[in-house]
């Protein structure tokens, strides 16, 4: 077959049978890969989302937490229920789907009833719900704040009850921790290992080891004879700080630490002059 050029031949090359059998095999390999990716499509087009539409089943996977508060004498029982999306498959997911508060405290039951009815309704829409936890844990009591156990900070209630959808989500993969950088745990490290050495200085400067309590002997006037004798009083000694906050993950912060505003822990102490935070690492001076 004759095949006229028109233009002129600026170069040429040689096709070679292990030339066009290796054409063959890369046209063959992008086959195969649009046709897995056109599966994988038709595959993920039939997964089941989360949607208002999905009917209640007669059984849901759920886990109660306890929350007890200073605010009121009886501790909250919050039990959060999820369903189970494509089960057995490689895409099964779980969702949350309701919960619900329980107490013997009926002082705010109006208003709980119906954050967790909303609550609730939400989770059934499907979607992105993990807003919900940064909108609660934005709401500040007028009254003030407390801390709970571990000293965290929590602004109010709601912030508390929000702490909790979160801890929850994460424990079924919709929300991921994000994980501390080496770096920034040995730094956490080094900074709790420079206020331990430094607290155990001032200890041993202000009352040296197998020191003994000393001990002042006023003089002190019998009524009934008139004679004088000592009465031995014992000085107290300095102790060490008898009472210690526990932090996250069995972390204990000496009860003189102050809140930081950047974990909501106390944890922030004053080392070298700077606030620096045990928990998180964060200082003031940089």
């Amino acid at each position: 077959m004759a095949v006229k050029i028109d233009k002129k031949i600026k170069g040429y090359s040689v096709v070679t049978p292990e030339d066009k059998a290796r054409q063959a095999e890369v046209a063959k390999a992008e086959a195969v890969k649009r046709e897995a990716a056109e599966a994988a499509e038709a595959q993920a087009s039939n997964v089941i989302q989360m949607h208002e539409r999905i009917e209640r089943p007669e059984t849901l996977i759920g886990s109660t937490y306890k929350l007890k508060t200073p605010l009121f004498e009886h501790a909250l029982y919050v039990t959060i229920n999820d369903i189970v999306l494509n089960a057995g498959s490689e895409f099964e997911q779980r969702r949350p789907f309701e919960i619900f508060i329980n107490s013997k405290n009926m002082d705010h039951f109006q208003w709980i009833v119906a954050l967790t009815r909303i609550m609730s309704a939400v989770f059934r829409k499907g979607g992105d719900v993990t807003f919900l936890v940064e909108e609660m844990k934005a709401v500040f009591d007028p009254r003030g704040g407390y801390f709970k156990a571990g000293g965290v900070y929590m602004p109010s209630l709601v912030a508390e009850l929000g702490s909790i959808v979160e801890d929850h989500l994460k424990s079924i993969g919709m929300i991921k921790d994000p994980e501390m950088s080496e770096a920034q745990r040995k730094l956490i490290a080094e900074k709790r290992a420079a206020y331990a050495a430094l607290d155990s200085k001032k200890n041993s400067e202000i009352s040296p080891a197998g020191a003994p309590p000393v001990v002042e002997a006023p003089v002190v006037t019998d009524d009934r004879s008139g004679e004088l004798f000592p009465e031995p009083r014992v000085r107290p000694e300095r102790r060490e700080e008898d009472v210690e906050v526990t932090g996250d993950g069995g972390v204990s912060f000496p009860p003189s630490a102050t809140m930081c505003h950047k974990c909501n822990t106390k944890a922030l102490v004053i080392m070298d002059g700077c606030a620096t935070c045990l928990n998180c690492g964060y200082s003031k001076c940089g």
